[in-house]
């Protein structure tokens, strides 16, 4: 399936990505099919990059929305030097440092020679890391869901990688197919763009093919979190449930609070 990523689905006109000043990969879950052939609701689960730099504008745009939570997935030092603290919008840190990109910047950074394929292979070692190591926060995050649908924004830096799988476990959870999953996935490529002063310092230091592969999503580093989960499992089904806590019940709970009808 091939998404507009400034389309919604071919019964409503609202437009998954918002646009907003202060981020750029901002955009809704809703409208994708999911348990028994019902939409995903639309304005109640967006995913973006961080939230920090939003104008006046962008802040009414939210409040507009009623989105009146943030989960970030931040680092600590990620989140001190772009913190937020907006009154309307309650934040709660599910904190997933970003070590293995930490650890390929200290790699270039002290003269190693780093390829585009050895980075790829540490970027699957990020998502191989979301599906254990960080399992309880998001665990956490189900939870936060099943306790209100009160719109909820999660997001990370870019809204990528951390973000990314979050936005996997919940679809699958509410009964997409794995093949939109992996297509919703793939927009942060359409979407996302770098700060110009981020890029340009970047590209002093480290190769572009590298840059390249850190700043843009894959499908090899979901499928290798994919392929975890049901190594360790079995299937994705039981990864929820046993991983997450997010069985039978909760995922009847979570269609009765995300899906329409």
């Amino acid at each position: 399936m091939d998404l507009d990523a400034a389309t919604a689905a071919p019964t409503s006109n609202l437009p998954r990505s918002i646009a907003l000043q202060g981020t750029t990969n901002f955009r809704d879950l809703g409208g994708y099919t999911g348990a028994d052939g019902r939409s995903v609701r639309w304005r109640h689960l967006f995913r973006s990059d961080h939230l920090a730099g939003l104008s006046q504008g962008d802040l009414q745009a939210l409040q507009a929305l009623n989105v009146g939570r943030a989960v970030d997935f931040r680092g600590v030092e990620e989140r001190v030097a772009n913190g937020y603290d907006w009154p309307f919008l309650t934040q709660h840190a599910l904190t997933i440092e970003p070590t293995v990109v930490q650890r390929a910047f200290a790699m270039i950074h002290q003269g190693h020679k780093l390829t585009a394929d050895d980075t790829v292979g540490l970027m699957q070692d990020t998502y191989r890391g979301f599906v254990v190591d960080n399992a309880e926060r998001f665990a956490t995050l189900f939870r936060m869901l099943l306790e209100s649908d009160q719109p909820l924004v999660f997001h990370c830096t870019a809204g990528k990688d951390r973000t990314g799988w979050a936005a996997a476990l919940i679809l699958l959870a509410l009964g997409v197919s794995r093949d939109v999953v992996r297509d919703d996935y793939l927009l942060t490529n359409q979407l996302y763009s770098r700060p110009p002063e981020l890029a340009a310092k970047a590209a002093q230091t480290v190769p572009q093919d590298i840059l390249d592969v850190l700043w843009r999503v894959q499908m090899p580093f979901l499928d290798s979190a994919f392929a975890l989960a049901e190594a360790r499992y079995g299937t994705m089904d039981r990864y929820l449930a046993e991983a997450l806590g997010v069985g039978t019940a909760e995922r009847a709970q979570l269609a009765r609070m995300y899906l329409e009808g």
